[in-house]
């Protein structure tokens, strides 16, 4: 599959910026990331600290974010780009994973919105990979439903700390993050939509309990994930994200950052299981004839081509939007739920064309198959996305 043009996506004064990115963060893959990734798998995690420095010494893990943090400060365009660029030459769904919890899901709040004091202590050391970060959201009870969430945060006697209970669940990065963005109810007085802040809890601060107990995942083995338990956790309240009461609408703003990005890092995944497929059944025959020439087969690939196609164009409409200053709630949200239904339709159907041969646990059809099962889960469900537009449209 070759490189893809940046012209449509990226603004002209930036497109060799962003292809320079593009090239770099390729050579980091394929030299330290792609041929580990079966032992990582293995362990069930990648060395994070150690991949994380690599990229952010070569500016990737900021590049829309402030210059003042340390980050470029380019079009958001520019970041989804490379984004974008990840299912050319990552043989897996784990790392773009990671990366994007890194990038745009823990910190953009922290961006918008964060004090001297977090950007320089927390914000700075995540964009240069000296601090792995995660998003604390969803709960045991409380996982489409983000205004359920139960854990607290209490001002302490003395007015100086927050005192943290409860806990979060299916958190990427946590095993070996440095900080958590946390969602907690910190107004008693207030409605559920007015009563939640955001707040960067340390995770070695002490009552920090992490476990990982019956969670190996179906695919992105080697993203880590796990359960967090906090009791009585102290944290300063100089770490509060923004105006207290106002941190339900900060994490709906970085939900559409966090499904555009998912949307970006898996859309040429998706068109590579369908040309890898085309290269597959073109080699393999059957009744005397490739199986590619059956018009079945080429039919259905053709369609699956062009409907992937449809939500590129939908994505790069919706980016120039998203830098033109506009609301893309609405777009955003159709985007996910396409994007979530061809998560399961591509690499099935693809799958299904490969025979045995997809069913090996390392073929690559196979650890697509896994990976990109959880797209129509996070970040919001397709029922969830149903939900919300729904509501959108009055109905």
């Amino acid at each position: 599959m070759g490189r893809r043009s940046l012209n449509n996506l990226v603004p002209s004064e930036h497109v060799e910026t962003a292809e320079n990115l593009i090239s770099t963060c390729e050579k980091i893959v394929e030299k330290h990331v792609n041929p580990n990734i079966d032992t990582w798998e293995k362990e069930q995690k990648m060395p994070l600290h150690d991949v994380f420095k690599k990229f952010g010494e070569a500016g990737l893990l900021g590049i829309s974010h402030p210059e003042k943090a340390g980050g470029f400060g380019l079009p958001y365009a520019v970041n989804l780009a490379v984004a974008e660029s990840y299912g050319q030459f990552m043989d897996h769904g784990s790392l773009p994973m990671c990366l994007g919890v890194q990038t745009d899901m823990a910190t953009p709040a922290l961006a918008e919105h964060g004090n001297e004091h977090l950007v320089e202590n927390y914000l700075k050391p995540a964009i240069q990979g000296d601090m792995v970060s995660c998003i604390g959201v969803s709960e045991p009870h409380a996982g489409s439903d983000v205004s359920e969430i139960k854990s607290t945060a209490k001002v302490s006697d003395c007015g100086k700390y927050y005192i943290i209970n409860g806990g979060k669940i299916w958190t990427t990065n946590v095993t070996q993050a440095d900080w958590m963005c946390m969602l907690v109810n910190t107004e008693a007085d207030k409605g559920k939509y007015q009563n939640k802040s955001l707040i960067v809890v340390p995770l070695d601060s002490e009552g920090i309990t992490i476990s990982t107990k019956d969670m190996e995942k179906l695919g992105q083995k080697a993203s880590d994930w796990g359960q967090t338990y906090m009791e009585n956790v102290k944290v300063p309240r100089e770490n509060l994200i923004g105006e207290p009461g106002h941190g339900f609408y900060y994490q709906m703003e970085q939900f559409q950052k966090e499904r555009l990005y998912g949307a970006a890092s898996v859309i040429s995944g998706l068109e590579r299981c369908v040309r890898e497929t085309i290269t597959y059944t073109s080699d393999r025959s059957a009744f005397g004839k490739p199986l590619i020439k059956n018009q079945f087969i080429n039919f259905k690939l053709a369609e699956l081509l062009t409907e992937i196609e449809i939500c590129r164009a939908a994505m790069y409409y919706m980016i120039n939007k998203v830098d033109a200053g506009e609301n893309v709630t609405r777009e955003a949200t159709m985007l996910k739920l396409k994007i979530g239904k061809l998560c399961r339709t591509v690499p099935d159907e693809c799958l299904q064309f490969w025979g045995a041969q997809g069913y090996l646990h390392k073929s690559f059809i196979s650890r697509m198959y896994r990976d990109l099962r959880v797209v129509p889960i996070g970040g919001g469900a397709d029922e969830v996305m149903l939900g919300i537009l729904t509501k959108l449209e009055g109905m």
